[in-house]
């Protein structure tokens, strides 16, 4: 997971009354609705919640174990932290604040996934909500949005949740309606 200070190693487990039955053949991947549905139960776990260590400087995560093969964490945020731009690599996904409250601002437009450094977007493209506990959404795969916890005193924690697994992640700058492709970050690089 990118853009995280500290980790816990191993894959936590939370608990969800999704049963797989192996004689049933393989399962369809995961939707958007199925990730928001897990997030919004991993978030009201709240010992899971509480058993994430919290960092006065810097994001924490724990990795957990999604549905159907995705790929979830469980993020805790310092006040006045955020991701920056970005977007997931074609990853459809959601999330859900557990704790604080998150604010979320992205496009509602498509974005090219190739062969272009810098795009001008459109007056009405921008998009903003702020997510308090329990609160989230789902996204599909072209989504851009940065997230902040917009508190100056309180930490924030929430379930985010991906299918696929991130192949990658795009890092965006913007200044006014500007918006400049700046990285393209891998798994193997996230360590």
């Amino acid at each position: 997971m990118p853009d995280v200070r500290t980790s816990t190693p191993g894959l936590v487990r939370p608990p969800t009354d999704i049963i797989t039955d192996p004689a049933s053949g393989p399962a369809a991947p995961p939707s958007a609705a199925e990730l928001l549905d897990f997030a919004r139960r991993t978030a009201a776990d709240a010992e899971l919640v509480a058993s994430l260590p919290l960092d006065p400087e810097g994001r924490t995560w724990l990795r957990l174990d999604g549905p159907g093969g995705s790929e979830a964490w469980l993020i805790g945020w310092p006040p006045g932290t955020g991701t920056g731009w970005h977007d997931h690599g074609g990853s459809h996904g959601a999330f859900v604040a557990a704790a604080g409250a998150l604010n979320e601002q992205s496009l509602a437009a498509r974005l090219p996934t190739e062969g272009w450094k810098t795009l001008e977007l459109a007056d009405d493209v921008d998009r903003e909500r702020l997510l308090p506990a329990g609160q989230g959404r789902a996204f599909g795969q072209h989504h851009v949005h940065e997230v902040i916890n917009p508190s100056d005193t309180e930490h924030a924690v929430s379930v985010h949740a991906y299918y696929p697994p991130l192949p990658l992640m795009r890092r965006y700058s913007r200044t006014g309606h500007t918006l400049r492709l700046e990285q393209v970050e891998r798994p193997e690089e996230w360590g």
